[in-house]
């Protein structure tokens, strides 16, 4: 028979969005991770792992809140999973995106954080590792843009 890598959802992927009034325009939270991390070093949004049997978006709340301390306005659900495969543990994991919308630009870092920074989406795109994430932050900031049906679709309620 055939041998099916298995298949997990652990993961979430949350990218922080906060909208520049002077500049008509949004920007992306960035987190640098510190060197005592896997993959030190490299910028991306919020990242953690599903606890218990959370739900996947509220895993996306408290870690924001734990690696950031902000709060969300609001958040959706990204109309993209990201895959990648742990050749170590031979398994598939599918990883939840999450966009939020936040009110205040005062971060606070956790230790998993060595600085942070918030940029256009042209920078964002720029300075993230993976091109997965690379894809989920496009992908929501054109929804931001759009302001149209897909984000209300997707928007969670919290």
């Amino acid at each position: 028979g055939i041998i099916m890598s298995e298949i997990k959802v652990r993961v979430i992927d949350c990218h922080i969005a906060y909208y520049n009034n002077n500049k008509s325009d949004w920007e992306f939270l960035l987190l640098k991770r510190s060197k005592s991390t896997i993959y030190p070093k490299i910028w991306q949004g919020v990242t953690g792992k599903i606890e218990n049997s959370e739900l996947p978006y509220k895993t996306a709340l408290r870690e924001l809140m734990e690696e950031t301390s902000l709060n969300a306005k609001k958040i959706w659900t990204i109309d993209k999973v990201n895959a990648f495969y742990d050749s170590k543990m031979d398994v598939m994991n599918l990883i939840p995106v999450f966009g939020v919308a936040v009110n205040s630009k005062n971060v606070i870092i956790s230790k998993e954080h060595s600085e942070y920074k918030w940029c256009n989406i042209n920078e964002t795109i720029k300075l993230i590792t993976w091109e997965e994430q690379k894809k989920g932050v496009e992908i929501f900031y054109k929804m931001l843009k759009g302001n149209g049906k897909r984000l209300q679709m997707m928007e969670i309620q919290i």
